[in-house]
């Protein structure tokens, strides 16, 4: 299975800024040191032409040349930097190569993005372009391109956040369905208008999210045949994630995993993954979570590369 990095390519931040730019490197050392069968690539640079599916190009350009406002960078919640800008591309560009190994071997990992909150035209909350927006689109013009469909994509948000800019984006595309689990009363608290939008109280559990999240993954298959899955795998619904609210443990959070790649692997369908947020008061928590996820889906692909019945894969519980 193919996972691929950006962490060298490190945003310079104030002293004491909230966001845990770390985790990245250190999940990709645990990745290294635990998964061997795990295959690490340096992630692409996402050229303009590929963010223009999603973004405006104006917005790209001032992203590209620091002429961002300082009131847009509020907004992202980050300082301008050319460390910015090349960090942001190459995020995007290892959801595009995720989104390309899926398709070929089953399975492919981005080890840092789900920058769900960046609209078309403007960035937030710690997210600057939208790679799982920007992959899709990608998906669907390399069809278009080889004389096929357009294919149809399902992208699967489970951050404790709604992906606030990823429903605006296809918000009346039937192409693209998004479905989100989040926080009722956490950011954004203006929400947008999803396919299909799942707010929990704050304190959820195990057992309640696991209920809501099986419910929501048969209505999503009842009213879309998707062709392929991109899944925004947040470490943030677990229980003492500083940002979060929700209750998860560690094992609910493999509970929530294995629900997804279960899905995925009944319909054979190709998964993309995205690590997302994830702000624990405990960092090495934080990567734990993560690192689950790939660990979970480096089980589904190897059950799915080795067997050829797809009863094997329906039954196969992946925790």
């Amino acid at each position: 299975m193919k996972a691929f990095y950006s962490d060298r390519f490190v945003l310079p931040l104030p002293a004491g800024h909230r966001f845990p730019m770390q985790k990245y490197y250190l999940l990709r050392e645990r990745v290294q040191a635990e998964l061997p069968d795990v295959v690490l690539d340096e992630a692409p640079i996402a050229a303009d032409s590929q963010l223009a599916r999603v973004h405006a190009a104006d917005y790209i350009e001032r992203v590209a040349t620091g002429a961002l406002s300082a009131r847009e960078q509020r907004e992202i919640g980050f300082p301008w930097s050319p460390e910015m800008v090349e960090r942001s591309r190459r995020s995007v560009g290892a959801t595009i190569a995720a989104c390309h190994a899926a398709r070929q071997e089953g399975f492919g990992v981005n080890l840092a993005g789900g920058t769900h909150h960046s609209y078309s035209s403007h960035g937030g909350g710690f997210c600057v372009f939208n790679d799982a927006a920007v992959a899709a689109r990608a998906m669907q013009a390399e069809s278009r391109a080889r004389g096929q469909r357009t294919p149809h994509i399902a992208i699967i948000d489970l951050h404790v956040h709604q992906g606030n800019g990823t429903a605006s984006i296809f918000q009346d595309d039937p192409s693209v369905f998004t479905l989100s689990l989040h926080g009722t009363s956490n950011y954004p608290f203006s929400k947008e208008i999803g396919d299909l939008d799942v707010a929990l109280p704050d304190g959820c559990g195990d057992d309640a999210y696991a209920e809501a999240l099986c419910e929501a993954l048969s209505t999503l298959f009842e009213r879309f045949e998707p062709d392929m899955l991109i899944y925004l795998a947040g470490a943030d619904p677990h229980v003492d994630d500083r940002l979060g609210r929700l209750a998860l443990s560690v094992d609910g959070l493999a509970k929530r995993d294995s629900l997804v790649f279960s899905a995925a692997a009944g319909r054979d369908l190709p998964v993309a993954i995205t690590m997302a947020g994830g702000y624990g008061r405990d960092i090495n928590v934080t990567v734990d979570i993560h690192l689950q996820t790939v660990q979970l889906a480096a089980v589904a692909f190897g059950v799915r590369r080795d067997s050829c019945s797809a009863d094997t894969l329906r039954s196969v519980n992946f925790i």
